[in-house]
């Protein structure tokens, strides 16, 4: 059996990183243990100049582990590779994890949770698709799916722990 997958998505700015940041720690308390991938458009990197892994990687290792007693860490260099989704989940261990959480890839075909507020760029409604199972706003809303507040962390955790436990 593979680990669920839910998604959080919205137009950027409107806090898909805040409600993580609070969502995760409520998952965690329940005994949910959840993995996260998220997706950015900005050229990123994790590792350090001047450090050995980072010489290292940039000398043209592709892949990179990073080690020490308290996390790891894996980097691999994907020049002009589209990033996969399924890939990525596969990378993760799904034996120690009951949920991956992923920000972003709204385009993907998993489940998702999306977000929308008052006076972010975008409408709710072009968010929405047959993949979303919920949506958290700071608006009341007339939709088809769960209603969620935004503004409630609780509230959206509860939704997940619930959604978790009917099997998606």
């Amino acid at each position: 059996m593979s680990v669920p997958l839910l998604a959080i998505v919205a137009w950027s700015g409107t806090g898909k990183t805040t409600l993580l940041q609070q969502v995760i720690p409520l998952l965690k308390a329940r005994g949910i243990r959840s993995g996260l991938i998220k997706h950015t458009h900005h050229q990123m990197d994790i590792d350090t100049p001047g450090k050995d892994s980072y010489l290292l990687r940039k000398a043209g290792a592709d892949q990179v582990i990073v080690a020490s007693t308290q996390r790891w860490a894996l980097m691999c260099e994907t020049p002009d590779q589209t990033l996969n989704l399924a890939e990525l989940v596969a990378r993760m261990d799904s034996f120690a994890l009951d949920l991956v959480l992923v920000e972003g890839f709204k385009d993907e075909p998993v489940p998702k949770i999306a977000l929308w507020r008052r006076g972010v760029k975008g409408e709710f409604a072009d968010l929405l698709d047959e993949y979303v199972v919920a949506l958290a706003s700071d608006e009341n809303l007339t939709v088809d799916r769960p209603l969620l507040d935004i503004n409630q962390p609780v509230k959206v955790a509860d939704f997940i722990e619930k959604w978790l436990r009917k099997g998606q």
